[in-house]
């Protein structure tokens, strides 16, 4: 085909064309709606059909418009796979097409060459493609041009050249907004997760928000622990991963591993191809990973963690999506950065308050002005005060001491350089009751090293006053007990050697047998004191040895019951004949355990009875030792089984002990993994109940 060269009928067409595009176009900013008018006017002027093809933003198909002579235009969808647009394209500038040369397959196959009986003339979009175009590619064609439509294709090259203009200010028009779009998105998603510090909150809204703006099949999070691992939200997964465990990757494992690990944005639309890809996760969920998009969530340099879109749904994941997930990102890691420093803030916080509300000791705060700030409920406790009477007042005030009043003591927390001050007094209880105290104060600095509040412990010293009486009393105890049977034996051992029994036999037993029983005493003395150090020492141990408890019994009871009948004491014991009373255990153990009980029973009883019973009952052998006896004040039953502690209705009767038996009593028995309890009255006497598992088997 010739095309026809008249240079005067070309002028005349060309710029009436020009001129009518610039009048329509002029306030147009629309790719498509330039491309029908385009299409439109150009079919009009030439005569010939016209066609106008723009690559979509995924480069999947064509949006075409194809206008015939009298200016009707048709918009079509062509897939990329079967435009055949490529040829036109590599041509490079305007130039003819003819069908006839094109291969049959081709020809058949293509949407475009179904359209001329004889060919194209065409030029690509953008013409001339240059660096500073921005549109996506296409083709401008006449359709079988007529010999009297009177264009070249020089002229086809300036109406492409007219029209690039107008597109690349459409799209950049449409660039702009979208901008704005993505910008408002941003500013929005920002808002949100810096108005929160719940990572919970902030995982949700960015998740959903990002998903629908990327246009991705889901979204999800991995934060970096300690280990270097990255543990992605559960959340977020989807239910595909409900019923898995969390989903963990090492470091650099996977691509988000590698993104972590390198600080870098990846962008990976065919993931199985991908050598970092970790498919395991896939595999075991039945979740099928397409195509990626991970970013590193950085603070500061630090990487904390990954933001992944998955799956695109139309298309590949592009630079554009790129940008608006690192416009994300940031705010995201800083909203995480500060919802993780908020947590800690607040645990650390709890974790301060129940050390503080926990503390067996007395705890106060105070600033600078004296003014209580803070007690705990050992202090209210130790004051009997409530906590409104404190709070909020002078220190000195209400914290009455018997010396004073606390300000030299508090001038000296607040002016105190390396050292706490120790202030060791007696504060009232009220009603001119007073607990000693030792109070070590300290101050506490602010950010600028200036002391505005100080701390004071109360250190209760009543439970060391009572181990210092306890002390003393065994001290004084021991020296008596000692002091007694020595001076009996000294005493007899005098009047044997002075013959006082001199040729008289029984005046001569009798003298020998008080140093027999005075020794026997002394004996008794050495060996609790040793078995006690045996016991601190922890050398007494549970053996695996099967003891018969009955036969223990039997063996520890005739003896005492001739003492308590002695001392006019009724003595009852009622122990089982055919129940087996079988324990693991050390016999000798067992044998000090209750025959420490029973002694006590008798020596405690001044008139009455004392009873021992002992029976098998639900896995357990109980052995209850009662008697009617002097009783224990109940004041005294918390520290009964503490070390040298005796009662002081024990001291004050004058009856002889060293307070060391019933410690041994409780710590045998804890050693062969039983209990002992105590029921105690004042006046009407007390029952021991010791209960051990019984052997199996």
């Amino acid at each position: 085909m010739t095309l026809m060269q008249e240079e005067p009928a070309a002028r005349r067409l060309l710029p009436g064309l020009w001129e009518r595009l610039t009048l329509e176009l002029a306030t147009v900013f629309d790719a498509h709606g330039i491309c029908a008018i385009a299409a439109r006017e150009i079919a009009r002027c030439t005569g010939c059909a016209t066609l106008v093809g723009l690559a979509d933003s995924f480069n999947q198909h064509y949006d075409v418009w194809i206008s015939n002579r009298y200016g009707e235009v048709q918009q079509l969808r062509w897939n990329q796979a079967t435009t055949s647009f490529g040829r036109l394209l590599a041509a490079g500038e305007a130039a003819w097409h003819s069908k006839y040369e094109l291969p049959a397959q081709e020809v058949i196959n293509s949407d475009l060459w179904r359209l001329p009986r004889e060919g194209l003339l065409s030029v690509p979009l953008p013409f001339p493609r240059r660096e500073l175009t921005i549109g996506p590619a296409g083709v401008l064609c006449l359709v079988d041009p007529r010999p009297d439509c009177l264009v070249e294709a020089a002229d086809l090259q300036l109406l492409a050249t007219h029209l690039t203009i107008y597109l690349d200010r459409a799209y950049l028009r449409q660039r702009i907004d979208q901008q704005e779009i993505e910008f408002a998105i941003v500013s929005d998603i920002s808002y949100s997760i810096t108005a929160t510090l719940n990572l919970q909150h902030i995982f949700h809204q960015v998740a959903d928000r990002v998903r629908r703006t990327i246009n991705s099949e889901t979204i999800s999070i991995g934060l970096i622990e300690e280990d270097g691992d990255i543990l992605f939200v559960d959340d977020l997964m989807g239910p595909l991963f409900r019923n898995l465990p969390p989903i963990r990757l090492g470091p650099n494992q996977g691509i988000a591993g590698w993104v972590a690990t390198h600080g870098e944005a990846l962008v990976v639309n065919d993931v199985p191809a991908d050598k970092r890809f970790f498919s395991r996760v896939d595999e075991q969920s039945g979740f099928q990973t397409r195509s990626m998009l991970c970013i590193p969530l950085q603070v500061e340099q630090k990487v904390i963690g990954v933001l992944e879109a998955i799956n695109k749904q139309k298309g590949h994941f592009d630079k554009n999506d790129l940008r608006l997930m690192q416009a994300i990102g940031g705010p995201l890691a800083a909203a995480i950065a500060n919802a993780s420093l908020h947590t800690d803030v607040l645990a650390e916080k709890r974790r301060i308050e129940t050390i503080f509300a926990s503390m067996a000791e007395g705890v106060v705060t105070i600033n600078r002005e004296g003014i209580i700030t803070a007690v705990n409920e050992s202090l209210l406790t130790l004051l009997r005060q409530e906590e409104d009477h404190l709070v909020g007042r002078p220190a000195a005030e209400v914290i009455e001491t018997e010396t004073g009043g606390l300000d030299d003591f508090l001038e000296q927390v607040f002016t105190a350089d390396d050292e706490f001050p120790q202030l060791a007094c007696d504060v009232s209880q009220g009603k001119d009751e007073y607990v000693p105290v030792l109070i070590s104060g300290a101050p506490i600095d602010d950010e600028e090293g200036l002391a505005n509040e100080a701390i004071l412990v109360f250190s209760d010293l009543r439970q060391i006053r009572e181990v210092e009486r306890m002390r003393d009393d065994f001290f004084h105890n021991i020296i008596h007990e000692l002091r007694t049977p020595l001076a009996t034996i000294l005493m007899y051992a005098r009047l044997l050697r002075e013959g006082k029994a001199r040729d008289d036999k029984a005046k001569e037993d009798r003298f020998l047998g008080v140093i027999e029983q005075e020794s026997d005493r002394l004996q008794r003395m050495v060996r609790q004191m040793l078995q006690m150090a045996k016991l601190e020492a922890r050398e007494i141990q549970r053996s695996s040895e099967r003891v018969d408890l009955g036969s223990v019994l039997a063996e520890i009871l005739p003896p005492l019951a001739d003492q308590a009948t002695e001392k006019g004491l009724t003595f009852l014991q009622r122990l089982p004949t055919q129940d087996e009373l079988e324990v693991i255990g050390n016999q000798e153990t067992l044998y000090v355990i209750f025959k420490n009980l029973v002694e006590n029973a008798i020596k405690f009883t001044l008139s009455g009875s004392v009873q021992v019973s002992a029976w098998r009952d639900n896995g357990v052998v109980a052995v209850e030792v009662k008697d009617n006896g002097i009783g224990i004040p109940t004041q005294a039953l918390p520290n009964l089984f503490k070390r040298f502690y005796r009662a002081k209705t024990a001291v004050e009767r004058g009856i002889a002990g060293s307070g060391l038996g019933l410690y041994m009593v409780k710590e045998g028995v804890e050693k062969h993994g039983g209990t002992i309890d105590v029921k105690s009255a004042e006046g009407k006497g007390t029952t021991f109940l010791v209960r051990l598992p019984v052997a199996a088997g």
